[in-house]
């Protein structure tokens, strides 16, 4: 007989990855649900035990800003034990201080920002960022059509020194 579950995601995602007890989904790259942000579970890397913070982090940033630090709806959202809302921001780690980035809804351009080690350099790199931590893929989620990120952004940063090391 089947054991009975009362985990939502089926397959989507990993039920039992040390990242889900800090709230990070360990999906593939385009998930069935609607996570704020998840890790890539097909990455090469493992997120350090910081970077984990960073990606928590990151989530807890997205609920304040959009729906306040106590709204009714943070709360329900934390009924779940993963936050599903919005459009999902895919994190992939290939290596040591070598993140990238998708949001599912992309159609165009590269796949990942930065592109994938590989195709760095080459003719499908048309961004050509270079390896970047995973802060700095963060701040580049966060800009708004400049070349900084966003200032709520950069004050949750500063305010969470334990996590960002207290730079904006």
């Amino acid at each position: 007989m089947p054991r009975a579950t009362s985990w939502p995601f089926g397959t989507d995602a990993d039920e039992h990855d040390p990242l889900t007890a800090l709230r990070i989904p360990v999906t593939g790259t385009s998930p069935a649900w609607r996570y704020i942000a998840a890790f890539d579970r097909e990455s090469e890397a493992r997120p350090t035990d910081t970077e984990a913070q960073m990606l928590a982090s990151y989530i807890e940033h997205y609920k304040v800003q959009f729906f306040g630090a106590d709204s009714w709806y943070k709360r329900k959202l934390e009924q779940r034990p993963l936050d599903v809302d919005a459009v999902t921001r895919i994190f992939h780690k290939w290596a040591e201080g070598d993140w990238s980035y998708r949001v599912v809804t992309w159609q165009y351009g590269p796949y990942w920002a930065p592109v994938a080690p590989p195709l760095r350099g080459g003719a499908r790199d048309a961004i050509r960022l270079g390896a970047m931590t995973l802060d700095q893929v963060m701040d580049d989620d966060h800009q708004m059509h400049t070349k900084y990120p966003s200032k709520s952004w950069a004050e949750w940063k500063t305010a969470h020194p334990e996590i960002f090391g207290g730079a904006a």
